[in-house]
């Protein structure tokens, strides 16, 4: 396990992405690209949380439509450290409807960065996406090295 201190109080939206990002880039390495998309679903937790991260696959969330909650009204794929959003996506490519999607949970939810990580890219580098709802918590000089 990953002896740096990642939990939820102390860890920034940045840091949380760029550790989601290595799971990302380590998972893509040893299966490849292509594969289901719900492979990627449980791999991708497994392998950030192995780097310390608390991820929640598959969050219930509630709306308030109408004056009334719906609770589990939706359900991120990923929700990490109570602070960023994750997308896996096995795709030929991204579509604007996928932002929009992620951009809608992050308004939901109150968070403000999400990651839609396209494992059918090629090049992994090639289909991640960065999403900013809002502003995000005050960047660290270290955190600025993603």
């Amino acid at each position: 396990m990953n002896t740096k201190d990642t939990t939820v109080a102390t860890i920034s939206e940045n840091q949380v992405a760029k550790l989601i990002l290595d799971a990302a880039f380590l998972v893509h390495t040893k299966l490849g690209p292509g594969v289901f998309e719900s492979v990627y679903e449980v791999v991708l937790p497994h392998e950030s949380g192995k780097m310390g991260l608390a991820v929640k696959p598959q969050k219930p969330m509630s709306i308030q439509y109408d004056g009334i909650q719906f609770n589990e009204a939706f359900r991120p794929d990923l929700v990490v450290n109570e602070k960023v959003v994750g997308e896996p996506k096995s795709v030929a490519a991204l579509a604007d409807i996928h932002v929009k999607q992620v951009l809608t949970q992050l308004r939901w939810s109150g968070l403000n960065l999400g990651l839609l990580i396209n494992f059918g890219a090629n090049h992994l580098k090639d289909g991640i996406k960065r999403i900013i709802n809002g502003r995000l918590e005050p960047a660290e000089i270290s955190d600025l090295e993603l």
